[in-house]
Order: structure tokens, then sequence, then C-alpha cells
């Protein structure tokens, strides 16, 4: 496992235009396609060496066991073919982990973090909306504060939280988490939140690699931005 520390403020860099947007081997049965040829040829010629001079074997049944064997042989190659490409993709994947050690990052999740420059989180919506709302809570579910983000394309994007409550006044810094709503001329448009982490290391799993975010591991797949 590779680890990185980090002592960027994500949300200092952010707000400084600082953005960028192997694997296993598997093994062969025991029973090999090139295996079961020569047992069937070898089975084929006793079976031609002992017929029935007046009652031959047909030819048509010849050809459809070679063809059948033929398929099994082509079905083998076609496995290990695959194996090694999802091994070759595990290798790249893991190549493209490695570019994201001490990344900040949106993955789904509604946690936002406050800091002294503020909070900073994402959000992903299914489309274009015309009005998306952000209600942020404090650790007893109280609403504190909610932000009117106006209107945003379909997609992923980051948003900035000053830390004020719905009075204007500071809040404490720390943990609090938030939800989302989405519209678009009245009917509601899908939105996700998204939360902020720092890709502090890569686990190698049976699938591929996962980054560990501190608090949670999430796939590759799972990232929505990179900032």
């Amino acid at each position: 496992m590779s680890t990185v520390q980090s002592s960027t403020d994500p949300l200092a860099a952010y707000k400084s235009g600082s953005s960028s947007s192997s694997g296993s081997k598997s093994s062969g049965s025991s029973t090999t396609a090139s295996d079961m040829q020569t047992t069937f040829l070898k089975l084929l010629t006793t079976q031609l060496q002992n017929q029935d001079p007046l009652n031959p074997m047909d030819n048509a049944q010849m050809t459809s066991q070679l063809a059948q064997i033929n398929t099994v042989s082509g079905i083998e190659k076609l496995n290990t073919t695959m194996a090694q490409m999802m091994s070759a993709f595990t290798d790249a994947q893991g190549v493209q982990s490695a570019a994201l050690l001490g990344k900040n990052v949106l993955t789904s999740g509604n946690t936002l973090a406050l800091g002294e420059n503020g909070g900073l989180a994402g959000i992903e919506l299914g489309s274009a909306a015309d009005k998306v709302v952000v209600n942020i809570k404090d650790s007893t579910g109280q609403v504190v504060a909610t932000e009117e983000l106006g209107a945003n394309s379909a997609g992923s994007f980051a948003f900035i939280w000053d830390g004020k409550g719905a009075d204007g006044t500071a809040l404490p810094q720390g943990s609090y988490t938030f939800d989302v709503t989405a519209s678009k001329s009245g009917s509601a448009v899908k939105a996700t939140a998204l939360q902020l982490g720092t890709v502090t290391a890569l686990v190698r799993t049976s699938t591929g690699f996962n980054l560990d975010l501190g608090s949670q591991q999430v796939s590759f797949s799972d990232v929505r931005q990179i900032l």
C-alpha cells in the first residue's frame, strides 16, 4: 500500500484555482482443452480402428465431434485472453489511481467539514436545473444555513460555504452535513450530495484498487470530480 501525507488546505487550493481534472494472474484449469483434444483424438482413433467395416462411422457425426472439440479449445483460448486483458486493466487502473495520491476528490456523501476558510463540498445533477438549494445541518440535524446556488448545468460541481449561519453569524468549525434539492420549471431534478476527501493511500482488492480517503475507501469509478 502506498501512502502520502498532505498538508495542503483543500479549500485554499480550490480557491486559488488549483485543479486537475498489478493484478493477480488467473491460473488455468487442471484439464486443458489441449488435454481434452488429445484424449478425444485417441478415442476417435480407437473407434475408427474398431468400427464395423459393414457399418462405418457416419462422416457427419465425425465432423460434428471435431467441431465440438474445436469449440472447447476456442473457448479456453478466449478465456485465457480475457484473463490477460483483465490483468492489464488492473495494472493500468493502479497507475491511474497512483496519480491521485494527495489529490482532493469529490465522492458521494453528505459530510461537510467547516474550517477557518469555510467549507467545500459538491453536487451532481442528473440534468440541468434552474434552482439548486443546499440545507446545511449541525450534529443534531438542525438546519443552520441555507445556500441558494441558482441555475447549474447537468454534471458535478463544487460549492463553498462561508461558514455563516442563517442569521449571518460565524458558526463553529467542525463537521456538518447537508442535503440538496434541485428543480427546473417547478419539476424536481435528481441531485446527489458530494463530499470532499483527500486520497491518502491505494488499497488493492480482488477487483482492483480502492482509494483510501481516511474515513472511507472508494473505487476509482466513484470519483465524481478531482480538485
